[in-house]
């Protein structure tokens, strides 16, 4: 029997059709009317199961070994010495500058109005400057199809009125997903009820990361590679994200 969605979720379900049909109807509606889609995402509740990363790959049909989120397991050792596990759940940034863009020779990556950054599969021709453009190792060429791969929000699902799988499937509710130019949304009281304490991953960078976290640990800030603790843990052979 199917358990009703949370009340952030029922919230979001019953914003979306409005959202939708502005965007059926482009000629229709303000610029104000178009969302610009964030992730929130509170490491503090991530348990490192990997439900998000098994439930996108099966919604995204991704070849085995390869994947657009999951989470990365550190271990992390504080001033005093101390070690605990640190999690950094990963994804595609869509960058409000992306890097990605600019580098490609076909025009086949492009951002869209509502923010998202994607991937014309039909233009795109694989050679993988995007690939070593994204400063969060969050690309990949698709071994199936030989074209670029990432993370879209499941702009197919949110099309159709649904929240991404990987925020469908958070069993801990680490990751909230919604409209950041809404401040009624629940994203977005989130991150100002959180203000001062959200961040994202190489700020130095600016790119404008459009996915921030909360409570991540200060050594990961600018840490997506290198050295992690998953040695101990189930790990992806090879982590598209």
């Amino acid at each position: 029997m199917r358990t009703q969605p949370e009340p952030t979720r029922r919230a979001f379900l019953a914003a979306l059709p409005a959202v939708t049909a502005g965007l059926a109807s482009p000629a229709a509606a303000s610029q104000e009317e178009v969302p610009r889609w964030g992730m929130l995402i509170d490491t503090r509740r991530c348990i490192g199961c990997q439900a998000c990363t098994i439930a996108c790959s099966m919604e995204n049909v991704l070849p085995e070994g390869q994947f657009r989120t999951s989470a990365a397991t550190y271990a992390v050792t504080n001033g005093k010495g101390q070690t605990g596990m640190s999690m950094l759940p990963r994804l595609c940034n869509h960058c409000e500058e992306p890097p990605c863009i600019p580098v490609c020779p076909v025009g086949a990556t492009f951002k869209g109005k509502d923010g998202v950054v994607l991937v014309d599969a039909d233009r795109c021709v694989g050679c993988g400057y995007c690939v070593q453009a994204c400063h969060y190792e969050a690309r990949f060429i698709n071994h199936d199809t030989g074209k670029a791969d990432k993370c879209t929000f499941c702009s197919h699902r949110v099309e159709a009125g649904l929240l991404p799988a990987c925020v469908e499937t958070c069993v801990g509710g680490a990751r909230v997903f919604g409209d950041l130019n809404d401040p009624a949304s629940t994203i977005s009281r989130r991150m100002q009820a959180a203000q001062g304490k959200t961040s994202v991953l190489k700020p130095e960078a600016g790119t404008r990361p459009s996915v921030f976290y909360i409570g991540l640990d200060k050594e990961l800030n600018g840490r997506v590679q290198g050295a992690s603790a998953t040695e101990m843990m189930w790990r992806p052979n090879q982590q598209g994200a």
